[in-house]
């Protein structure tokens, strides 16, 4: 591991970390093509989100080198009706000033070793399908794509594709669950 990747330190979320996650979701709202959102968050509605995933006992992560946050990711329930519990999807965002520096490569595999030990059988990730970097991220953490969805998103007046990747958390889909931790 490079000394630059190895500076970079994964935590959980505080509400102290709102302001940054704010800073960073908003530069992604307004020139990335990953983020479908239009507007920029509130810190309640990030807040609010975060509470929601914590009760879940979904994680929330984020990263920081010397102290500030550079990145942050997080798990929600992949679908809301009960046969897909198992499911999650996820989303990263790194602050502009460190893209291509390691830290999805630090929060993506937190990210998965922290949803697998909480009980969740599958990961899937939506990703623009012009985000070279992000597709390769994921594939290095072994993603495998299992869709195109062509045309779905505009944004910057243009259609972009999104990519539907996914991989198994722990044993996947070989054997039956058991219940999730605090359900």
């Amino acid at each position: 591991m490079s000394d630059r990747i190895s500076t970079i330190e994964v935590r959980p979320s505080t509400e102290a970390d709102v302001p940054a996650m704010i800073d960073i979701y908003s530069h992604h709202v307004q020139r990335g093509v990953d983020e479908f959102e239009i507007e920029p968050l509130h810190p309640e509605d990030i807040k609010r989100r975060r509470k929601n995933m914590l009760k879940r006992r979904l994680p929330h992560l984020v990263a920081e080198v010397e102290g500030t946050v550079v990145g942050y990711a997080y798990a929600v329930p992949f679908r809301k009706r009960p046969a897909y519990r198992y499911a999650v999807k996820h989303s990263i965002y790194v602050h502009k000033d460190h893209l291509h520096s390691g830290v999805g490569r630090r929060l993506l595999p937190a990210l998965i070793a922290a949803c697998a030990g909480a009980g969740y059988r599958q990961m899937i990730a939506y990703i623009d399908g012009a985000n070279r970097p992000s597709i390769q991220l994921h594939e290095a953490c072994d993603f495998r794509q299992v869709g195109l969805l062509p045309s779905v998103g505009f944004k910057f007046g243009r259609w972009t594709d999104t990519i539907m990747m996914q991989r198994p958390l722990g044993p996947g889909g070989t054997v039956p669950p058991g219940e999730l931790p605090g359900r």
